[in-house]
């Protein structure tokens, strides 16, 4: 991970569908039950109708072929993305297609993939997809009703994060030729669908005999633009675009899957990924690192324009990055000792000195869109406050809620007196200069654990001013396999997470915040958290009638989060930075809701085909 915790993976997991999506399904008919829809959106009526030849940010012109290579961290030891066990490739999901597609310039829209049409009750109680008789695997075999089933079933029994998104889910089944039914255990759960349209279709006959829940180098079967080509364990992996593949002539992939081949070359530190693209062995670089983007791209390629540097904004929330501290440790559970800990962190100082002014504050897990919680809560939001105000802290009715402001200096006594008032109405006090427990006499110890040697600078920073609080910080590197273990297990004090954001939050608020998740190994609920006002505005939120009732639950629960100091928030930029060399091209302007990268750029040095 590095200073911004942005991933490749995570931007793929964006593209493809798996992460956040959508509330309501609507078609340009209005109907009780709504049949052969080709569409899913939240906001009303769909940009494109039943026949459009192909998405209007696309280059449908676009060479086919060419080659993007492009650095991973780390090391991988499975194929199958799927499962908890292993260090999955990146990429991997390039090999599936889905039932539906997210369109990148529309909110929380999808479009018909492996699905021709899309049909649901007006009660939501269920959704059925009717799939297109020519998709087809890489082995020619039909994908069918009971592959769309097995891959359901499979996902949700082996997967906590599919468990807990798929929860409402109850039962999946045929019920036709070419359609496949998934019922809901409640009605009114306008994002099912849309979830639903999300899954990763997989093949049912080549699984059986094989075992799913386990690490694997064998190139799974899969029915996607891409199929695994050359493996080189830890190494490498590229995936070539399948000449035959059923859907390169659907609209939804027209001026999409143009690279002939993308190779994920894998690095042991990202300084030596960095190093490796400005010598013309990387073609595109995804730049985390503040420091990188002000300094480390002073180089003749770029004078030349051989390298060009973008800055890509897109419409989305900016959601929540920020040191997380782990709650199932009874250090952490007091909330004034986690508001204690954001006092300490001086993010003026860190952002003047460190990260050269490119960051704004983050404030909210909804940041930079209108789900975010400001000033008192009123209205609706107020009401679905009201009921458990014994059950919250005060100041979620009495005070808007902001991080604290130093005076930039690193050593802001003010700040750094309130965090020892904190941690004193929490049973610590200082005793020859080090923070014991008042009643044991144990001293408060915080252990970051850390995978990316470039965030070290930062924790370091954070970790000088903690000890003036008399606490004893220390860093633990590991490498890439061993944190995500820990991780998954939640072996850690603390960590640097992210918590991405759709437009329209839903069933993944229980992923993040639910107390089940929290339990279950490689989960998301990485502070475990356990609140039973939490766990009710999550429903809030997922059973949301429209879009003002969805509005006020988020920015409810955003408020509650926030004034149980869950996290010390970190920071946010005001756009995504690619450095790439410049044969490597993109649309312009880019969509409203993504880079698209890699999914509509190209190389220009390839012939059409």
């Amino acid at each position: 991970m590095t200073e911004e915790l942005l991933s490749f993976r995570k931007t793929v997991m964006a593209l493809t569908g798996a992460s956040l999506m959508a509330l309501a399904l609507h078609s340009p008919l209005q109907a009780a039950d709504v049949t052969g829809a080709h569409a899913l959106s939240l906001f009303g009526t769909v940009k494109y109708d039943k026949d459009f030849p192909h998405f209007d940010y696309v280059n449908a012109e676009a060479p086919k072929g060419g080659k993007l290579r492009y650095a991973a961290i780390g090391t991988f030891d499975t194929l199958n993305p799927f499962v908890v066990k292993g260090r999955p490739a990146s990429g991997v999901t390039f090999i599936y297609d889905t039932l539906m597609v997210t369109a990148m310039d529309e909110a929380s829209t999808e479009y018909g993939l492996l699905a021709e049409s899309v049909s649901h009750p007006e009660d939501f109680s269920s959704v059925t997809f009717k799939l297109r008789e020519e998709a087809r695997f890489h082995d020619g075999e039909p994908v069918k009703p009971e592959d769309v089933i097995w891959s359901f079933e499979t996902l949700k029994k082996h997967n906590p994060f599919f468990t807990s998104y798929y929860k409402d889910v109850t039962k999946a089944e045929k019920t036709g030729p070419h359609e496949v039914t998934f019922t809901f255990s409640q009605t009114g759960n306008r994002e099912l669908p849309l979830i639903m349209g999300q899954l990763y279709v997989m093949p049912k006959h080549y699984w059986e005999g094989r075992e799913f829940n386990t690490t694997t180098l064998e190139a799974p079967l899969g029915s996607g633009p891409y199929k695994i080509g050359n493996v080189k364990p830890g190494q490498s992996l590229t995936y070539e675009r399948v000449a035959d593949y059923w859907g390169k002539d659907v609209n939804v992939n027209i001026g999409a899957h143009n690279f002939g081949e993308i190779e994920f070359i894998y690095f042991g530190d990202p300084t030596v990924a960095l190093e490796a693209f400005k010598a013309g062995n990387v073609d595109v670089r995804i730049e985390n690192s503040a420091r990188n983007w002000a300094t480390a791209y002073d180089t003749p390629a770029v004078k030349q324009g051989k390298i060009v540097l973008d800055e890509i904004a897109t419409e989305n929330s900016s959601g929540m990055q920020a040191f997380v501290f782990n709650l199932r440790r009874e250090k952490f559970q007091d909330p004034r000792v986690r508001e204690a800990l954001n006092y300490a962190f001086d993010f003026k100082w860190m952002n003047r000195t460190l990260f050269y002014d490119q960051y704004t504050r983050t404030d909210s897990f909804f940041d930079n869109s209108e789900l975010a919680s400001s000033g008192l809560p009123e209205g609706r939001e107020l009401e679905l406050l009201e009921p458990y105000r014994d059950q919250l802290p005060e100041e979620v009715f009495t005070q808007a809620y902001k991080n604290p402001e130093s005076d930039g200096s690193g050593t802001d006594r003010q700040n750094l007196r309130k965090a020892l008032e904190l941690f004193k109405s929490a049973g610590w006090e200082v005793q020859d200069g080090k923070l014991v427990n008042a009643e044991t006499g144990k001293p408060f110890e915080i252990e970051f654990l850390l995978v990316d040697p470039a965030f070290e600078r930062v924790m370091q920073a954070y970790l000088r001013t903690l000890e003036r609080l008399g606490i004893t910080g220390s860093i633990r590197p590991v490498d890439t396999a061993q944190y995500q273990n820990r991780v998954d297990n939640y072996e850690f004090d603390a960590i640097t997470a992210s918590f991405p954001q759709s437009l329209s939050p839903g069933n993944e608020q229980r992923d993040f915040w639910g107390c089940a998740s929290g339990q279950n190994p490689g989960g998301r609920n990485l502070m475990g958290i356990c609140n039973p006002v939490v766990e009710a505005l999550i429903e809030k939120v997922i059973y949301a009638g429209d879009r003002e009732e969805l509005v006020a639950a988020t920015r409810a629960l955003d408020r509650v989060l926030l004034w149980n100091h869950y996290v010390v928030p970190q920071w946010h930029a005001a756009a995504d930075r690619y450095a790439r060399w410049s044969y490597i091209k993109h649309p312009e302007p880019a969509p409203a809701y993504s880079s698209g990268f890699p999914t509509i750029w190209w190389d220009a040095r390839a012939g059409k085909e």
